[in-house]
């Protein structure tokens, strides 16, 4: 078994930390070579709270995975989320020096750094800076100005940013679990790459990502990443409603929303009951479904309506026209019942809930293709595609042409010219970790 093809996504949650360790089959499908899941002790939505507590979590699903495989693992592709990281849209531009060169990758970066350069708030910092829309000269809808000729150079940029300590916590939390860092990955951008289709970025779709902690907000239309929002409420919200609302433990009120919860009240009779154990000898308490749904309903109300209200933001007043493909659901939250029809109801918008199941292998374990497990899956598609990236540029630059020598001085002059581009994740994945290596 060839250990360079293997990679390791790690979803650091705030109910669960998952590690997945795969590889991609002869059919491009991943196989899935073992797997090991942890309670999430020290992540509080989505942001590190308590560094012990993390780091031995991080440890504990590492170590199954290991058991599971048989295979060490020394470095992972790590997801970033919580209720810290915020996006803003932003136009920015620069004036060539030369209207009569054309346009070319440097011109790009030079725009890029600049955008890096703005003012965000106390204690935050960009991290992340995606281009959409180029104007050269006023000439609008532009998706690659490099080759075109211009003396104005403009763009729309969807920028993330993220606290500082937080992200500096995560990769502390990394490294102290014996870590490297593969590649990091905004955790609602690895949950779109899981469940969504190319078809469906092109038409327009709002990827939503019910999390314990938090619910991630991704929308696409043109292939193009437009807007992200993260809202601090998910399902511990709702457990904890469900705790409160029926005076029992949380353990009960987990069991109580995973087994019979519901968020279309109307479907439960008054005289469906749930009978629950009461402490230490004390009398069984009998909850009604319907009181149980109406909870749930509630609360999930709430979510759908803010997760809407940042759709719109986006869409406007006509959303559904701009989305064509509508809503995906997905993340653990995702599997509560009737979801899909309340959200439905809500938003007006053709609604299915997102499995990772499509980029699995065919005899992948039918659990492991639950919606909670979308954004492991995308972290380690994540790694798996850079993988692929890297073998591809190592064979183009190592491939001898069976020309003249001549040719092959002319081939090698280009390729000292023309070094391969980097994506913005790489070029990300650098700055961080130097980010990182700073703060130590």
């Amino acid at each position: 078994m060839e250990h360079n093809d293997i990679s390791v996504g790690l979803d650091i949650g705030t109910t669960k930390i998952v590690a997945m360790i795969g590889r991609k089959n002869e059919y491009g499908k991943i196989e899935l070579l073992g797997t090991g899941k942890a309670k999430s002790l020290g992540v509080h939505r989505g942001v590190v709270n308590n560094i012990t507590q993390t780091i031995q979590s991080i440890q504990a699903a590492v170590d199954e995975a290991i058991a599971v495989s048989g295979i060490k693992i020394t470095e992972a592709v790590v997801g970033i989320a919580g209720q810290h990281i915020r996006s803003l849209q932003h136009s920015d531009y620069i004036t060539r020096p030369n209207s009569e060169e054309v346009i070319s990758d440097d011109d790009l970066e030079k725009l890029e750094q600049q955008v890096y350069k703005l003012v965000m708030l106390p204690g935050e910092e960009i991290i992340h800076v995606l281009p959409q829309e180029f104007k050269v000269d006023g000439q609008a809808e532009i998706t690659e100005p490099v080759g075109m000729y211009g003396g104005r150079l403009e763009a729309n940029f969807h920028v993330v940013v993220g606290q500082v300590s937080s992200i500096k916590n995560i990769g502390r939390c990394i490294k102290s679990a014996g870590l490297k860092l593969a590649g990091i990955t905004l955790e609602p951008l690895a949950s779109a790459e899981a469940v969504l289709s190319h078809e469906e970025k092109e038409a327009g779709v709002a990827l939503i990502d019910i999390g314990g902690g938090t619910t991630d907000l991704a929308i696409f239309k043109n292939g193009i990443i437009r807007h992200t929002a993260v809202i601090p409420f998910g399902g511990n919200v709702i457990t904890e409603d469900i705790k409160e609302g029926c005076s029992i433990i949380e353990k009960q009120a987990e069991l109580l929303k995973t087994k019979f919860g519901s968020a279309w009240p109307g479907e439960n009779k008054d005289n469906e009951i749930v009978s629950i154990p009461g402490l230490r000898g004390r009398d069984p308490k009998e909850i009604t479904l319907k009181n149980l749904s109406k909870i749930i309903h509630a609360r999930v109300v709430e979510i759908i309506e803010q997760v809407f209200i940042e759709i719109k933001n986006y869409g406007h007043e006509e959303p559904k026209k701009k989305l064509i493909a509508g809503i995906v659901l997905t993340g653990g939250g995702a599997q509560l019942k009737h979801l899909k029809q309340l959200v439905e109801y809500i938003t007006g918008m053709d609604t299915r809930i997102g499995y990772p199941n499509e980029n699995l292998a065919g005899d992948s374990d039918e659990n492991l293709s639950s919606p909670q497990y979308a954004t492991a899956v995308g972290l380690l598609m994540n790694g798996l595609n850079k993988i692929e990236k890297n073998k591809i540029n190592n064979q183009e630059n190592n491939q001898e042409p069976e020309d003249s020598s001549e040719q092959l001085e002319e081939t090698a002059a280009v390729k000292e010219e023309k070094p391969p581009k980097k994506s913005i994740f790489e070029v990300w994945t650098e700055k961080f970790k130097d980010f990182l290596d700073n703060a130590e």
